[in-house]
């Protein structure tokens, strides 16, 4: 498997391991057996309830229109699970992988939105051949709609789960200060950590109070009084009190 070295915009490296092309073949047809399984349903209940009647419109664009609706789940599948699921599937549930930005950062509805809309190039046309040479001959592992959207797949097999490494001690009595943090995903607060923990020991205070201020920025919290060191290891701790406690 590649190694994926990503840079945050914080400048540290982080290593994840790129998701084979063997794993996004199966995962891939996972999706489709899901996919499928519902066309078979859906098809069996039109039947069983006697609704043929329903759809037969004497316009034949009337019928596909009503047709493309009722199969819309199957269409927008991809979309729609990344974007619930924070970059995964069903087929990348049980193959443990999951879609990034390669800048580390959680992708976004937009980005879900364009890998879907390269599917049609690199899994639809000639069977997914196009899919598989991108992903066989790049670096990152990165199909066309990958590159597109700024994404890679990542897998988390044998790997330390994201909760883990971001785990601050509490107090039985600890009393949370920003609410907000939960506007923020694990793997931000990974990235806020690995970056504040390099900071303290290279003593880079200017980065910390940087980290900071983009904190603030993306939660919308309220600057106070205390030190930037103080704020960082106040929002990693509320941070882990509100995800526990959720």
């Amino acid at each position: 498997m590649n190694q994926l070295s990503i840079t945050t915009t914080q400048n540290v490296n982080i290593n994840f391991t790129a998701a084979s092309v063997g794993d996004r073949m199966i995962g891939q047809i996972l999706d489709n057996l899901v996919k499928i399984a519902y066309v078979i349903v859906f098809s069996y209940s039109i039947d069983y309830l006697g609704l043929e009647k329903y759809l037969d419109f004497k316009d034949p664009w009337s019928s596909a229109a009503i047709l493309i609706l009722l199969l819309s789940p199957v269409i927008i599948y991809s979309l729609i699970q990344e974007s619930l699921w924070e970059g995964q599937t069903v087929g990348k549930k049980i193959m443990k992988m999951k879609v990034i930005k390669i800048d580390g950062y959680q992708a976004s509805f937009g980005d879900y939105l364009i890998r879907w809309l390269f599917r049609n190039i690199d899994v639809l046309i000639g069977g997914g051949v196009i899919g598989l040479i991108f992903i066989a001959t790049n670096k990152k592992n990165q199909r066309l709609g990958d590159m597109a959207a700024g994404t890679a797949v990542i897998s988390l097999k044998n790997k330390i789960n994201i909760n883990h490494t971001i785990l601050q001690e509490l107090q039985d009595d600890y009393v949370p200060v920003y609410p907000e943090v939960i506007k923020l995903s694990d793997n931000d607060m990974r990235i806020i950590k690995d970056t504040f923990e390099t900071c303290l020991k290279g003593k880079d205070y200017v980065t910390i109070s940087k980290m900071r201020k983009k904190i603030i920025d993306v939660t919308g919290l309220k600057y106070d009084s205390n030190t930037d060191v103080e704020f960082i290891r106040t929002v990693l701790k509320d941070y882990n009190y509100y995800t526990r406690n959720m």
